[in-house]
């Protein structure tokens, strides 16, 4: 046997060797980060090259001088590859792992915007048809009676401010995700703010007899848009309300911390199932209750006033999250200080 064949099957033999430890360790360690693997590969290739040397070296019969200088060299070679290695392989792995969640972020987002246009056009189709009904019937001066023309009236203005909502819902959300809202910031007092968006639910509320409590004292000033703050704290309230059983309550209150501004809506719901309290900000998403009809004037739409709140919010950024409580569940906003 030549001596070119017998370095080949020593160097073969080792770094086979080599090779079949590191199967084992990726065997072992699947469940692992890309990362991980990726380091592995890189120690598996390099150590069989140096067992492979150092095999075909000590075959030879180097002298202990010769040897110890062959090892050395490899070393330093394993060494500097491993290094480069690791650079590039964590930058490789932090790629694969980017391009994976936006990968899954395009396809929620996707899956959203169908179930958006879906159930945007049922909203619309249902108002459409009654007001379509209602209008032809008028037209037509089926009905005579006073009371009834009256209240065909008042559900057509009603209906009509419905999906007025609706578009304007739409209208903000395609500003948000096109990147096309533009923030005047000022100095605003959370406490008027709040005290607006009081008002303004006070009434779906007393409908539904939920009793609407805000704090006392902690309203801190904020610096943000008064426009989007003013919708993000509206938009929180309504949802709060529409979905407490009657004779319910809703909290807000608010307050600082070295870092942020925080705003808080907690309310008696019940609570929102641990499955979907991650999508509970997605477009569309409305749970449960999305097949349920809708309360009367609360503003319900295709499941975007959340979506509106966690854009805004971003837009200004901060974050909202949510999470159970005993009774119900805790909405919370917070903004930079500044």
């Amino acid at each position: 046997m030549s001596d070119t064949l017998l370095i080949g099957l020593y160097a073969l033999a080792a770094g086979g060797v080599v090779g079949l430890a590191g199967a084992a360790a990726l065997r072992l360690l699947r469940g692992r980060s890309i990362l991980a693997h990726i380091l592995i590969l890189l120690v598996v290739t390099v150590l069989a090259v140096v067992a492979g040397v150092a095999t075909v070296a000590q075959a030879m019969f180097l002298s202990a001088h010769d040897l110890w200088v062959v090892l050395i060299t490899v070393s330093a070679s394993a060494v500097i590859s491993l290094a480069v290695g690791a650079v590039f392989g964590s930058r490789l792995a932090a790629s694969a792992v980017w391009a994976q969640t936006a990968w899954d972020r395009e396809r929620r987002l996707e899956a959203s915007r169908r179930e958006l246009v879906a159930w945007v056009s049922h909203d619309l189709r249902t108002p459409l048809a009654g007001l379509r009904a209602m209008a032809e019937a008028l037209e037509d001066r089926i009905i005579h009676d006073p009371a009834v023309v009256d209240e065909y009236h008042r559900r057509i203005r009603v209906e009509t401010d419905r999906m007025t909502r609706l578009v304007d819902d739409l209208f903000e959300l395609s500003r948000i995700n096109a990147g096309a809202l533009r923030l005047v910031p000022t100095t605003v007092p959370l406490r008027d703010v709040v005290s607006d968006a009081i008002a303004g639910v006070a009434p779906l509320a007393a409908r539904r007899r939920i009793h609407l409590v805000a704090a006392d004292s902690g309203w801190p000033h904020v610096r943000a848009g008064e426009r989007e703050l003013a919708r993000i704290v509206s938009n929180l309230l309504i949802n709060s309300v529409r979905y407490t059983p009657e004779d319910g309550s809703v909290h807000i209150a608010a307050g600082h911390d070295s870092d942020d501004v925080w705003l808080a809506v907690s309310d008696t719901c019940g609570g929102i199932p641990g499955e979907d309290l991650d999508r509970v900000f997605d477009v569309a998403f409305r749970g449960e209750r999305a097949r349920t009809p809708a309360v009367a004037g609360s503003g319900a739409g295709g499941g975007l006033g959340l979506a509106i709140v966690r854009g805004l919010v971003e837009a200004h950024g901060g974050r909202v999250d949510v999470r159970n409580t005993e009774r119900g569940c805790r909405f919370e906003v917070r903004l930079p200080a500044t």
